[in-house]
């Protein structure tokens, strides 16, 4: 492969101590590195040296060899990338995928989805949920930011399967203030188990949800804590214009004056998002960052999508997400990534935005920042948690490589991915899934459906009004 970034980061290598084994070696890769302003290349002809679930070095193929470990991987023909993020999505809804179909937003939510979601139980959750985890680990995903209900069992499923994961037990005010309270306990309980591996959220749905009140003492809540938020906002232009004649200001104002955006935030969507939002945004308080999620935008027929350039322009991440795959129908951040770029293009009338090194950056260093893990993963760099990704491009679509990042962006797919690894540990190796077993998921969601996807008794969870 030959790539031809415009300039080539160090990769800050560093010798791992010697005489002490390593647990894991890949050699023979090409790694995307970073530089410390950002920017992207790649390093050919590397290996990867990882103790104690953490990069410990970042050397040359020759070195990786001499370097006694536990365990390796061959990767020639490879590129090791960090492991994607999906910074927004709601896993257990996977066992939604393709339940409502060709609906506007409201009918979506009033007539399938929020009656559906009533007869959710635990049971549904976790199998949902692990159907989740495993199209997420095929596809290089090795952390995800959730909101939803039944939320221990989700944190169950990340446990046993090997991912990380920012959980929110997702509340509304029709639930009364148990479902504040469920929240804050599920995220003081949850913080910092399985390893390490699960952050916690306050998970407040949405202003068209969550009163005012109830957002202020979130973001209390949130303060006295020191949890971050999780929420959707100004998802789309109706919201924010709905919002503007019942309460004078938009969702992000709604944010700005509850305390919610002196919080760390992160905001689902944010296609509703306008001009007269991003000062707000700008002068926050707290760590905020976006979410964005196109091929939902796209089938809901939303006019917009996130302002990624604006949000760029005044210093928030945007991170890559999915959404549940009840509206996505995919957990695919490959496709994500692509759909961003493309619609950013059109959406600006640029060809020369959103790039392919900038489109890299959003799935790798922008989507760990935007759910607050950008000290521990995002790079592939001494230090950094050894969560990454073995994409192979030695197939027919994505040859010749003149341009690698164009290749990893516009080419490759997250069938190409090879292995997958989480803190050091492979969850797949050569597209055999180690951590969860599929059919065994197929076969129990499957003779439970019935009963999950009744609506004959009439009622939902929510009313969508706005």
């Amino acid at each position: 492969m030959t790539p031809s970034p415009p300039e080539k980061p160090q990769p800050g290598a560093r010798r791992g101590r010697p005489g002490r084994p390593a647990d894991l070696v890949i050699t023979g890769c090409t790694v995307l590195v970073h530089d410390d302003r950002g920017r992207i290349g790649f390093e050919q002809d590397a290996a990867v040296v990882v103790r104690d679930g953490i990069v410990d070095s970042v050397t040359t193929a020759v070195a990786g060899t001499a370097v006694p470990a536990a365990e390796r991987i061959d990767a020639r023909g490879q590129v090791a990338l960090p492991g994607l993020i999906n910074c927004h999505t709601h896993a257990p809804m996977a066992a939604l995928r393709g339940l409502a179909e060709d609906l506007p937003t409201e009918e979506w939510f009033n007539d399938v989805v929020w009656p559906v979601e009533s007869n959710l139980t635990v049971r549904d959750v976790t199998l949902g949920a692990r159907l989740a985890c495993a199209e997420m680990i095929r596809a290089g995903v090795t952390a995800f930011a959730d909101s939803y209900f039944h939320m221990d069992a989700v944190a169950e499923v990340v446990d046993q399967c090997g991912m990380r994961a920012q959980l929110g037990q997702a509340y509304f005010s029709s639930q009364g203030p148990e479902g504040m309270a469920a929240s804050l306990e599920f995220a003081l309980r949850r913080r910092g188990s399985a390893g390490g591996r699960i952050t916690t959220a306050l998970a407040p749905h949405a202003p068209y949800t969550v009163v005012d009140a109830d957002l202020a003492a979130t973001a209390e809540l949130a303060r006295e804590h020191g949890l971050p938020v999780h929420l959707h906002a100004a998802e789309n232009r109706d919201q924010t214009d709905t919002s503007l004649a019942r309460h004078g200001v938009t969702p992000i104002g709604v944010l700005e004056r509850t305390g919610v955006l002196g919080t760390d935030v992160l905001i689902a969507h944010g296609t509703g998002i306008t001009q007269g939002d991003l000062p707000l945004l700008a002068r926050a308080d707290g760590r905020t960052a976006v979410a964005t999620a196109p091929r939902g935008y796209l089938k809901f027929a939303w006019p917009g999508t996130t302002p990624v350039r604006a949000l760029r322009d005044i210093g928030i991440p945007v991170g890559l997400a999915t959404d549940g795959a009840a509206s996505n129908n995919s957990l695919d951040v490959w496709e994500s990534m692509a759909l961003t770029s493309l619609i950013q293009k059109s959406t600006e009338g640029d060809p020369r935005w959103l790039t392919s090194r900038q489109a890299l950056h959003h799935a790798t260093v922008q989507s760990a920042e935007a759910v607050g893990l950008g000290d521990a993963v995002g790079r592939i760099a001494p230090g950094r948690r050894a969560d990454l990704l073995l994409v192979d491009l030695t197939g027919p679509h994505t040859q010749p490589v003149h341009d690698l990042a164009a290749t990893l962006v516009h080419s490759a797919r997250s069938a190409d991915v090879r292995t997958t690894i989480v803190d050091g540990r492979v969850l797949m190796r050569d597209r055999r899934l180690l951590t969860v077993d599929v059919p065994e998921v197929v076969r129990e969601l499957g003779e439970r459906l019935p009963a999950l996807t009744d609506r004959r008794h009439g009622r939902r969870i929510q009313e969508y009004d706005t």
